[in-house]
Order: C-alpha cells, then structure tokens, then sequence
C-alpha cells in the first residue's frame, strides 16, 4: 500500500488526482462491504465471512498488478476495497467473541501490533522489490500481495472451524439491526471521532506521505519503504508497553493522548520535507510518533465499540464502526490530492495537524457520554 499512489502515478502515468481518487475507491467501495461483512458476520459467522472477504481481495491485488489505465486501477481498487471491507468486521466480530471482555483491549492492542508487523515486513519486501522505472517490479509485488491474501484463508479454513460459527438471524432482518445500532448515540459518537481521527490521520499515512516524500523531500523509493519501517517498528516496540499505561487510564484519555501524537507525526514530516539531508531520517521519525499514537488508539477503539455491542448485533456495530474508517480513508485521500497541489504541499501538513487536534479536543469530551464500562479501562 505505501506504493499504490507512486504504483498508479509513476509506472501507469495515471495523472496524481486520479491516482489518489483511486485509493479513494478502495474505501469507497467499503460502504457497501462493511454494511454486507458485518451482516453475513452474525447470519453466517465471522469465519466463513472472513474466507469470503479475504478471497476477494486476492483478486483485487492480482487485478491491479496489470491495470494498465485509470478506469482499470477503479475498478481494481473497488475489489480490493470490497474484499478488505466484508473481511475488516467479521474479524474484528471474531476476535471479540474468542476473548473475554477483560481481554478485550490487550487482544486488540496485539492485533493492531501484528497487523503492523505485516505492514511493515510488507513494506521492506517492497523496498527490495520496487523499481521505479521498472513496472515489472510493482507487477510482481502486486502477485505476492494476492497470494498472501489467498495464504491467509488456509488457517481460517482448517483450524478455526470451531471458532466464531453463530446461527443464522432468520427472524431478525438486516435494516432493523441497523436501526437498532443507529439509535445507540454513545456508539455515534465513538463513530464520529474515529471517521475525524482516519481522514487527518491514518487517511493520510498512505495518500499523502509517499508523493510529499517522493516529491517535495526527493527521498527515493528505497528509503521510502525505511520511512515505512520505523512505523512498524515503533508499534511492535511500544504496544505492549503502551498497553501497561493505557490500562491505567480512561481509554478517552488514551483517544486524546494518541490523536495528539498524530498531530505531532505531522509536524514533524512538514519539517522533514525541508530538512535536505536529514529528510529520510525526520521523516522515519515522523512515522514512529504516528505509531505511538496507533499504540494508545488500538487498546481504546475496538473495545470501546465492542463492549457498547450486544452480542446478536455485535457483527452489525463492528460492520457500522468501520464505516468510520471507511469515511476517513474516502475523505482524507481525496482532501490530500487537492491539499498536495497547494504550494509544494507543506500547507497540506498543517491542515491535517490541526484536524488531529480537533480529535484530541473531541476525546475529551466523550467521557459524558460513554458509559462506565466502555469509557473506563478494564
């Protein structure tokens, strides 16, 4: 993913809005998915879910390493956004529900650490594979991509086949659940902050770092996939770490504390950009703080959503919560193909430190309305 702009700008020459309108429809195309993958998640099971998500993305990765034009990079990222989309809430719901509550934040924490393990192992895979002259490169990284999608189905399949199975609602259609999820304004809340913190922070990791870096900074693809490292390595670092305080804490508190270290991240890349021969290294900087403030959202969100859900909707409000991500990663790439043009993109970086601010002021406030269980650590 830290390629996927560069991928579509640089080697398919598809014009740089249209580039970040296209990882736009990744999240775009998740509208549809969250609300269909939180719904199959309690009909069906998370598992099955899961299989089903995970398999259409691997077509959507295999698709976009032979796009060749801006419609064949839309409809490309509509399927990965479709795939990730249905898979995101069933495994969050299956997740939930193999845990007790009390476990719940520390099993979310370790998720999003080994999520980043991923994300990074993938990003320095990329750095050795990636040339930028070379659209065989990004081809072949696109192919492992698919087939580690495809990959992760097997354990899924053969030995979680006790795990996460539910009987069918029958009796219960999909738009009263929805309903009923609607009317909780506690989640509401949570919903609106998660979709601010997305679009100023997590939505702009992917849409506006890589062409700011490669751009504006001049540090090159390999170095890029380093900058892309430290995030990874920060989380794996200070999760656990992270985790001692945060369950110490009102998670609202750990919601501000993380969306003022985005703010932070920000700031510091705006300075990176213009710091010549130190870039690469401001900019990895930038990207551990990012982590840091991964490391104290991770242990609040997911729990937060998960103990304000009952469990025969828990599919739905796990399927409605990352519509907030969806909003955000549809919103912020899309701000940040228009936010880049102005000047040489610095002005983009104060805006979206600003809104992280935003989101810190907004954590805050959410303590009143939260119920004590969801609001208080466990």
């Amino acid at each position: 993913m830290p390629f996927f702009v560069v991928y579509l700008h640089r080697a398919r020459g598809v014009e740089l809005v249209l580039a970040t309108l296209a990882l736009s429809t990744i999240a775009v195309a998740s509208f549809a998915g969250n609300l269909i993958g939180g719904s199959l998640a309690d009909r069906v099971g998370p598992r099955r879910t899961l299989v089903a998500g995970l398999l259409c993305s691997a077509g959507g990765a295999a698709w976009l390493a032979f796009v060749t034009s801006a419609p064949e990079a839309f409809g490309a990222a509509a399927c990965l956004g479709l795939g990730n989309s249905i898979a995101w809430p069933a495994f969050d719901s299956l997740l939930a529900t193999v845990v007790t509550e009390e476990e719940r934040p520390r099993a979310f924490a370790l998720r999003h650490a080994t999520l980043n393990l991923g994300f990074g192992g993938g990003a320095l895979v990329a750095a050795g594979l990636v040339v930028l002259d070379s659209t065989r490169s990004f081809q072949l990284l696109y192919l492992v991509d698919a087939a580690t999608f495809a990959a992760a189905t097997l354990p899924l399949l053969l030995l979680l086949r006790s795990l996460g199975n539910r009987p069918e609602a029958a009796e219960e259609d999909v738009a009263g659940g929805y309903r009923e999820v609607l009317r909780d304004r506690a989640f509401l809340a949570i919903w609106g902050l998660a979709a601010l913190i997305v679009a100023f922070g997590f939505g702009q990791y992917e849409a506006a770092i890589p062409p700011f870096a490669t751009g504006t900074a001049h540090v090159s693809a390999h170095a890029l996939g380093y900058v892309f490292a430290a995030n990874t390595l920060a989380v794996v670092v200070l999760q656990l770490v992270v985790l001692r305080v945060v369950e110490r804490t009102r998670r609202t508190t750990a919601l501000a504390a993380g969306s003022l270290a985005f703010a932070g991240a920000w700031c510091i890349a705006l300075v990176a950009a213009h710091a010549g021969g130190g870039a690469v290294a401001l900019f990895a900087l930038a990207m551990a703080v990012l982590g840091l403030g991964e490391t104290l959202l991770s242990p609040a969100l997911g729990p937060i959503v998960n103990d304000l859900a009952p469990d025969r909707l828990r599919g739905r409000y796990n399927g409605t919560f990352v519509l907030a991500y969806t909003t955000g990663f549809t919103v912020g790439p899309a701000l940040a193909g228009v936010g880049l043009r102005i000047g040489d993109g610095s002005a983009w970086f104060a805006i979206v430190a600003g809104g992280c601010l935003a989101a810190a002021a907004w954590s805050l406030t959410l303590g009143r309305r939260l119920p004590a269980p969801a609001a208080v650590p466990a």
